[in-house]
């Protein structure tokens, strides 16, 4: 069976498992909508979790960063793992204690005030917003190129299905979509590397086959590491243009980042006990570490074969274009692969020279999708991976849109606006607002930054500088109050998006730009992305200052951190 059929019936068949369970799983009371219920299972709650984490930045942006940038781009597997080990033991269990549908909630009842509300629903948005326009380019990159549509087609298409069952599920028929999603993903990420570690080394598992010898008998990585420098690209092994500084603060900023997602944090008060909780933590790492224990083999593997594909180094010839296999017309035709024949001699030059490099774009989001095609595995391979790939952006995307639209109908319209309305009329506000949180973000994914992994890096940031710390303050601290939660909130995230806007040109402009050179203008070297972690430090220093000066928080809520904090089965 060709391609394209085996494509269509593989994302057909899951799309039409998505609308199944939204059918079945259709909200009928806000508590169901929030919260699906509040009575998770912690190993489906896990691995809906695993499933909202493995976004399209995982799935499809991580390993294409890791192919290019080698060390450098492992900021992401560090940063991101560490950020749920901080969420599992510092955040989710005491969180699922207070017993908030939504971190504002919380927020609002910690440091009582509907102010304080409003601002961490402002601090949300932003933050959500950011994330989710990396989704929105996930799927278009996926559909433009294997269901043969072009990119806004795309695009509109998976809009149409997140709006199907997140707005007639909300989170119950979010989570138990994101369970179907994640079967589907971790098939569709370990396959392909299964298939291509056992090609090259012998060896079936990635893990093992990225420290194995290939046929000629030398090491992979030092197959990898000699190829790229003898065509002037940077070793791969070693390979970082990351500062000691940028990196620490970058892994930094990722992992409390992690620890300050909204859509994240959701996913924990789900589940029926605080016990529950935490091991839905623990099942959510297991998960997750099934795909980004795997990412490092992808990536070195699939540099390794583009590489190898494109230019050979010290051949007797380069590849010729008009020769050029049919998985480089397939992405050409997308235009996230580019040649362009500087010297008119119909080879390609695939160099780390930008003078003389013919390969004027490899768009880094591509390799994970590319790869199954390069290294010529079987159509159905390839089609299980469009399926997957689609999976983690339209997973990702559901989690976020059902943040922002909880933030409004619970938080601003029950919460702050009109607290009298019934629980009718908010499940209807409630997806009224996710109705409209889906156009929003389609409009930013029909303009979208050029790196999808770049933006939610962003986002990541911005979670930092502005939700993270009030949380943690909120359940470590019985000192800070709200005029000091406030001002931490409004300085944290200004601070951060004052410095990335000023340095927008060096964030937005290429896709090469976000592991770029280091700009002179950069604070201590630290880069826009990376900002989030001193934000942070802004918010708590922020709201120590300010809770100083101002009255002592009540008793009533003295005794409330006292009850959070002393979490318990039932």
């Amino acid at each position: 069976m060709d391609l394209q059929t085996l494509t269509l019936l593989f994302v057909g068949a899951t799309f039409a498992l998505y609308i199944g369970i939204a059918i079945w799983a259709r909200a009928s009371s806000t508590r169901e909508f929030y919260v699906a219920g509040g009575n998770i299972h912690p190993i489906a709650n896990g691995m809906a979790t695993a499933a909202d984490w493995m976004s399209a930045a995982s799935f499809i942006s991580m390993a294409g960063l890791i192919a290019f940038y080698g060390y450098g781009g492992s900021i992401f597997l560090m940063g991101w793992t560490g950020g749920y080990v901080l969420l599992a033991m510092l955040l989710a269990p005491y969180l699922r204690k207070h017993g908030s549908f939504t971190v504002p909630e919380f927020i609002s009842d910690r440091y009582y005030s509907k102010t304080a509300r409003v601002v961490a629903v402002i601090c949300l948005i932003i933050a959500s917003i950011t994330y989710v326009i990396g989704q929105m380019k996930g799927i278009g990159v996926a559909f433009s190129r294997f269901l043969e549509v072009d990119y806004e087609t795309g695009l509109i298409t998976g809009m149409s299905i997140v709006f199907i069952y997140a707005v007639m599920g909300g989170m119950k028929g979010i989570t138990y979509t994101q369970i179907a999603q994640y079967v589907i993903m971790i098939i569709a990420y370990t396959i392909p590397a299964i298939f291509i570690s056992f090609m090259l080394t012998g060896n079936p598992i990635p893990q093992l086959g990225l420290g194995s010898t290939l046929a000629d008998g030398t090491y992979l990585l030092d197959k990898l590491d000699l190829i790229v420098t003898d065509l002037g690209f940077a070793e791969y092994t070693t390979q970082s243009r990351l500062s000691q500084t940028n990196m620490f603060v970058y892994t930094l900023s990722l992992m409390i980042g992690t620890a300050g997602l909204p859509h994240v944090i959701m996913r924990f008060f789900t589940v029926p006990t605080v016990k529950a909780a935490r091991e839905s933590a623990g099942w959510a790492l297991v998960f997750i570490a099934i795909l980004y224990t795997t990412a490092p083999a992808v990536s070195a593997m699939s540099r390794l074969i583009l590489t190898e594909t494109i230019d050979q180094p010290k051949a007797e010839h380069n590849l010729a274009y008009a020769e050029r296999p049919s998985w480089f017309k397939n992405w050409e035709a997308t235009g996230l692969l580019k040649f362009e024949d500087k010297n008119k001699d119909g080879l390609i030059q695939y160099t780390g020279d930008k003078t003389t490099n013919e390969m004027v774009k490899v768009d880094r989001d591509i390799m994970v999708l590319a790869n199954p095609e390069i290294a010529g595995l079987p159509n159905w391979v390839i089609a299980l991976v469009a399926a997957g790939g689609l999976a983690a952006a339209l997973s990702t995307a559901a989690g976020l849109l059902l943040a922002i639209a909880s933030a409004i109908s619970h938080d601003l319209l029950k919460g702050v606006w009109h607290p009298e309305i019934t629980e009718k009329q908010e499940l209807l506000a409630s997806r009224l607002s996710m109705i409209g949180a889906i156009a929003l973000a389609g409009y930013f994914g029909f303009h979208p930054p050029d790196f999808a992994a770049g933006t939610v890096a962003l986002a990541f940031g911005l979670a930092a500088s502005s939700i993270f710390p009030v949380l943690m303050m909120g359940i470590f601290s019985k000192k800070i109050n709200k005029e000091g939660a406030i001002a931490g909130m409004l300085s944290g995230i200004g601070v951060t998006l004052l410095y990335v806007f000023q340095h927008k040109g060096i964030m937005f402009v290429s896709s090469t730009s976000f592991l770029g050179d280091m700009s002179p203008n950069w604070f201590f070297g630290i880069e826009p992305n990376a900002f989030g972690a001193i934000g942070a430090m802004v918010n708590f220093t922020v709201a120590y200052a300010v809770s100083s000066v101002t009255a002592k928080i009540p008793k009533e809520v003295e005794a409330m951190i006292d009850n959070i904090r002393i979490p318990k089965a039932h």
